[in-house]
C-alpha cells in the first residue's frame, strides 16, 4: 500500500477550513495554496514581495518535512488578485524555481482574504534515496 500522510504546518486556517498543508502520496508531494501569512504569528506583510517570500518559507518547510526540496517541485501554480503584482515577485520565484523549470501557471483571481496579494502551490516528486 502506497504511504499517505499529512502534514500539517500550524495554520488556524486547515483546522478551521479542513485540509493540510500537504499530503505525501507514494512519491508526489502536493502542497496546498499557500499564501503570504506568517502562520505561527497569523500576520501578513502588505508588500506583494514580501508575501511570496513568505509563501516559499511555508512550501519549503513542507517539503522538507515530505523529504524533498525545491528541486524536486514539477508543478507550480500562482494565484494573484493584480496580475500586476506578478512580475515583481520574479526574481524571488526564480531564486527557487530557476534551475529546476517546473511546468508553471499564474492565475488572476480572487483569494479568500483581501490582504493576500500571492498563493503559491506547488506539487513534487520525491526520489528514491
Amino acid at each position: 500500500m502506497t504511504e499517505r500522510r499529512a502534514i500539517l504546518g500550524g495554520s488556524t486556517f486547515e483546522e478551521q477550513i479542513g485540509y493540510a498543508r500537504a499530503v505525501v502520496d507514494g512519491d508526489w508531494v502536493h502542497v496546498s495554496g499557500t499564501t503570504g501569512f506568517d502562520y505561527t504569528t497569523m500576520t501578513i506583510s502588505d508588500d506583494v514581495v514580501e508575501q511570496a517570500e513568505q509563501c516559499l518559507r511555508t512550501i519549503e518547510a513542507a517539503l522538507t518535512e515530505a523529504k524533498c526540496t525545491f528541486a524536486d517541485v514539477v508543478r507550480v501554480r500562482y494565484l494573484l488578485p493584480d496580475r500586476a503584482d506578478f512580475e515583481p515577485c520574479w526574481p524571488v520565484l526564480r531564486r527557487c524555481f530557476g534551475a529546476v523549470r517546473p511546468a508553471a501557471t499564474m492565475l488572476q483571481c480572487g483569494l479568500a482574504d483581501p490582504r493576500m496579494k500571492i498563493e503559491i502551490e506547488v506539487d513534487a516528486r520525491r526520489h528514491a534515496d
